[in-house]
């Protein structure tokens, strides 16, 4: 199996040797710094010029990534009060080269046969004031409490969805001011991070396609405490969903649920989140900025 190396997943800045920067490139103020709460090195991406300061992989852009994971992973955490930049180059099984781009920059959904711009919404701590105001102010740069989060990407739903191809593999990453990074991994696995090992165990959650996040790429939980109430989770596009055009949401109910109610272990996991009215606000701005009827429009 030619991409057997890269299963049951690959962690990318270990694989690619991000630190060494021979297999990468960095361009302005990128810094690899320790970070308190996950206890390690994280990359700083920041910058008032996303396009001028960046983290890119691989290095030259004639070049691929050649990784062909459904899913992509990046741990991350927007800057307070900063904007950021993400570019995706994927390629279709018809040779084409799709530009899959989010930003907190984006006030709306855009889309041409070549480039997808998603709209991030970036969530604020629950109860915090930024919290309270989310119905008034919900696009725009990072509030002042945002939290670390795992972002799931279905690179093989978003061309389905969007433009109607397949997916073959992903061929480049640009991480663009104002970001702090932990990592990026490629796999065919569903991870959820709020499962634990025991639990994936019991409820034979591998055979289903789900696992729990691996350990060099999780966030690390003090004991007595739980993963969704320190970070967040948000997979895109959501699944379980009637509507197949929703984004940004986070895990509730948990990726292996949203079915029919069943006796399979799997549907009795606990469930993680609780969506506060602010979330379900969100989540409701966000449908309106991706409406299917958005795909179509001119750019």
């Amino acid at each position: 199996v030619p991409a057997a190396w890269q299963r049951p997943y690959l962690n990318i800045f270990k694989h690619f040797r991000v630190e060494e920067w021979k297999r990468s490139a960095r361009e302005g103020d990128v810094a690899a710094i320790t970070d308190a709460r996950l206890k390690g090195t994280v990359y700083r991406i920041r910058g008032s010029v996303p396009a001028s300061n960046y983290l890119q992989l691989p290095r030259s852009g004639t070049q691929s990534l050649g990784l062909v994971g459904r899913y992509l992973y990046l741990l991350f955490r927007p800057l307070p009060r900063k904007h950021f930049v993400v570019h995706l180059d994927v390629a279709t099984e018809e040779n084409r080269v799709v530009r899959i781009s989010f930003s907190t920059l984006f006030k709306e959904f855009k889309s041409t046969a070549t480039w997808l711009q998603f709209p991030f919404v970036c969530a604020a701590a629950e109860g915090s004031a930024h919290d309270r105001a989310a119905r008034r102010d919900l696009v725009g740069a990072a509030p002042a409490d945002v939290r670390w989060t795992c972002l799931a990407l279905d690179l093989r739903s978003i061309l389905s969805l969007y433009l109607g191809r397949r997916y073959s593999h992903l061929k480049s990453v640009k991480l663009c001011s104002n970001l702090l990074v932990k990592n990026l991994c490629t796999s065919d696995l569903v991870f959820d991070p709020g499962v634990t090992f025991a639990e994936a165990w019991q409820a034979t959650l591998a055979c289903r396609g789900v696992a729990p996040m691996p350990r060099e790429m999780a966030f690390p939980v003090p004991k007595g405490q739980k993963w969704h109430d320190l970070y967040d989770y948000i997979r895109f596009p959501s699944e379980g969903s009637k509507l197949p055009y929703d984004s940004i949401q986070k895990s509730c109910p948990s990726p292996v649920a949203g079915g029919p109610v069943s006796e399979d272990p799997v549907q009795q996991l606990p469930q993680p989140v609780t969506l506060t009215k602010a979330v379900c606000d969100r989540l409701s701005l966000v449908h309106q900025i991706t409406n299917p009827k958005a795909v179509s429009a001119p750019w």
